[in-house]
């Protein structure tokens, strides 16, 4: 069986369906690229008895992209062989295609995005039926990577170098109606049929059609590099990218480079330029971490390989959420989008109310951009009740408590509302540190008692972690689990411990920024070396955003359970400083106008002034060696990671990766905390973290786990 199907009517169009065998979506593997190469001989030698192309797709999607498991196989040893096939099987190829001297159209039927998009744009002609499901774009970056089959220059070529940058830099993916005002495609069609139909009609009436940049005398949409407008906005964009990039992603670097390069000579040659980015972007350690997490580790958690065996699918069709705060909203709001009925209560109907007003906010931006109809956000305002009612919380199947973080509050709404749940119904606590095992204490059946960690604010963070307490039975994980999916979010498996996986990571996170402070370290050291390492924020302002009241109020919940455990809590140096921004100085976080940062109405937030007065010293600072303070930021998390391993609350790396990154925020670039000791070097990496525990404290010592995996050489897999 070919991957391309050939056929022509009798009035002389080909119609090429793509097909590649034994996959659900086409992909730029061995045997497309073979058969496509052999395809566009047979038009070549063909061409005299051909009127026109119609390029279309035999599955639900139109092209995936390219064939990632070969691209990670890529090393700096055969980069040449590698450049060489990209030009022999892709580029050459659709080149021929589209100075074949026939029109060709590209009947997108399904998402086409990366490699896709990029047969798309080789076509002359592009109708893409209209479906707001289908995604079309190069999200290429994402991965590390570039558009290395002619998506830079032809892109680039449609819409010039201001417009295709978001595309580019920001891989970012249109609908149909989006695509077609953006001029990217040229019609929608209503149907299949409808679609193949206006593809005939098209090269019946456009028998000599050229790509734009073909025809003579064609310049760039909004000028050349060398256009005094572009030519400005070009003497600044490098040091905006760094900016944004921290240095940390060499990926956008290589495709503004691609872009600008490419303008400047003919179309062959900038596709030459762009390989070379592509080649070396292909066989770099970033590209090859981002790959391996955001794909293949994402893609395998996304398939259950966390979710117990043996299970029916399960389908939540009521859910009650109980707290109506930005938790307890964004948790309604997200099973409310996805057609789940929910109940919203808190301890007054006004309270609830405020939690749905949330929801329709939210529904009302998307109205306002078009994303939804009139109706539609009725219909899903109408599925969330605001209460104040347990009663009301009757014939759910599952219940999420999302209150405040108090063991003895968050018994007393489990008892008052489990008794609500059908039989075999699942109760959840929203909780982020107190363990699960203590919570469901207070239930009647800790069998179904389980943990769904969400993250702030819910509406847009993809992840929730699911924690398993010591009873927890597995046909409930696996009812949360399918939850979790069911409203489009990300799951990760742990077992239970006290701040779980997620919280214990991050609270090393803001503890060691806060420690370094405590040490005397300027805060914007502190704060720029974090994003420098690659962090989304620092560390000092993430402490405001949680709020360094709760931060004391989580900490005194720890101490006093522990100690009642008879277990000795461990003082961490940060705590010095955050007492005193509490109770001394009395700055408890954004919220309340003044933490690390001073808030100004109306303006941009700052650093405290007075932290130089009363934490800073001048020596320490100026001895302070950014590289220090980076791996410090990356070593404590990635170190926590591994305790989290070896004492079982992990059991999968791809949960310990993807949750580093989609809970945290650990730095992308290195695909996750785990992945970043694999990439630096297990023994280098125990190496480093021995000289940081004798220059900053045992906190940074290596675990057994990571000293075993070291002696052995052996990753995290």
């Amino acid at each position: 069986m070919t991957a391309i199907q050939y056929a022509i009517d009798d009035q002389q169009i080909v119609t090429l369906t793509i097909d590649v065998p034994g996959q659900s979506a086409n992909t730029m593997n061995e045997a497309f690229r073979t058969a496509f190469r052999e395809t566009i001989n047979k038009l070549i030698a063909e061409k005299d008895g051909i009127k026109g192309i119609i390029l279309t797709s035999a599955k639900k999607t139109f092209f995936a992209g390219g064939d990632l498991r070969e691209l990670v196989q890529v090393t700096a040893e055969n980069a040449e062989e590698f450049q060489t096939m990209l030009a022999r099987d892709i580029t050459t190829p659709l080149r021929q295609l589209e100075t074949l001297g026939v029109p060709v159209v590209a009947a997108v039927n399904g998402t086409a995005l990366g490699g896709g998009w990029e047969i798309a744009l080789a076509c002359h002609h592009r109708i893409v039926l209209d479906n707001a499901k289908i995604e079309i774009g190069l999200p290429e970056v994402t991965l590390g990577l570039l558009p290395g089959g002619g998506g830079t220059v032809r892109m680039t070529r449609i819409l010039g170098f201001e417009k295709v940058m978001p595309y580019l830099l920001e891989g970012k993916k249109v609908r149909p109606q989006a695509a077609l005002k953006a001029g990217l495609v040229h019609s929608l069609a209503t149907d299949t049929d409808d679609m193949l139909a206006q593809a005939r009609e098209w090269i019946i009436a456009n028998p000599k059609a050229k790509q734009p940049w073909d025809e003579k005398g064609f310049k760039l949409p909004g000028g050349p590099a060398t256009h005094p407008k572009i030519a400005q906005m070009l003497a600044i964009a490098p040091a905006m990218l760094t900016n944004k990039t921290k240095g940390c992603y060499p990926a956008p670097e290589a495709i503004m480079a691609a872009v600008v390069e490419g303008s400047l000579v003919d179309f062959d040659n900038a596709q030459k330029i762009e390989a070379r980015y592509f080649t070396k972007l292909v066989i770099s350690q970033v590209a090859k971490n981002m790959i391996n997490t955001f794909w293949f580790q994402l893609n395998d958690i996304k398939a259950g390989s966390s979710r117990p065996k043996g299970f029916e699918p399960a389908k939540s069709t009521k859910v009650g959420v109980l707290g109506a705060g930005m938790m307890g909203s964004g948790i309604a709001y997200s099973c409310a989008t996805k057609g789940i009925e929910v109940v919203l209560k808190d301890v007054s109907v006004e309270n609830a109310e405020k939690g749905k007003a949330y929801s329709e906010g939210l529904l009302k931006k998307k109205l306002q951009r078009g994303h939804i109809s009139e109706e539609r956000k009725n219909e899903t305002l109408n599925r969330i009740l605001a209460t104040d009612k347990a009663e009301d919380l009757k014939g759910c199947d599952l219940i999420i408590e999302a209150v405040f973080e108090d063991n003895e509050l968050k018994a007393r709404v489990t008892q008052e509302a489990e008794p609500q749940l059908v039989e075999g119904g699942v109760f959840a606590s929203n909780t982020s540190t107190i363990p699960i095992t203590q919570l469901a204490e207070a239930s009647k059946d800790d069998s179904k008692f389980i943990g769904l960690h969400f993250f702030s604010p819910v509406d847009k963070m993809p992840l929730v972690e699911i924690i398993a307490g010591k009873n927890t039975s597995d046909e409930t994980l696996a009812k949360a689990f399918d939850f979790v999916l069911q409203i489009g979010k990300t799951p990760i498996v742990v077992n239970d411990s006290r701040g779980f996986f997620t919280s214990r990571v991050f609270g090393t996170f803001v503890n060691e920024g806060v420690a370094m402070i405590a040490e005397g370290i300027n805060a914007s050291s502190v704060e720029n070396a974090a994003l420098l390492a690659g962090m989304p924020v620092g560390p000092l302002a993430i402490c405001d955003e949680v709020s360094l009241s709760l931060i004391t109020h989580i900490r005194d919940q720890t101490r006093r359970d522990m100690e009642k455990a008879g277990q000795t809590y461990p003082v961490h140096p940060a705590e010095v400083v955050v007492d005193k921004m509490v109770t001394e100085f009395e700055r408890c976080g954004k919220a309340a106008g003044a933490g690390f940062y001073d808030y100004p109405k109306g303006g941009k937030k700052t650093l405290w002034p007075e932290l130089q007065t009363h934490f800073e010293n001048s020596e320490v600072a100026s001895n302070a060696a950014l590289a220090d303070l980076k791996d410090r930021i990356l070593f404590i998390q990635a170190i926590e990671t591994v305790r989290c391993m070896e004492e079982g609350v992990l059991t999968s790396v791809n949960d310990a990766n993807i949750g580093s990154i989609f809970g945290i925020g650990f730095a992308p670039w290195t695909g996750g905390a785990l992945q970043f000791i694999n990439q630096y070097g297990l023994r280098e990496f125990v190496a480093r973290a021995n000289d940081l525990a004798k220059a900053y404290g045992e906190r940074f010592t290596p675990p057994a786990l990571l000293i075993e995996k070291a002696e052995k050489n052996e990753a995290f897999a």
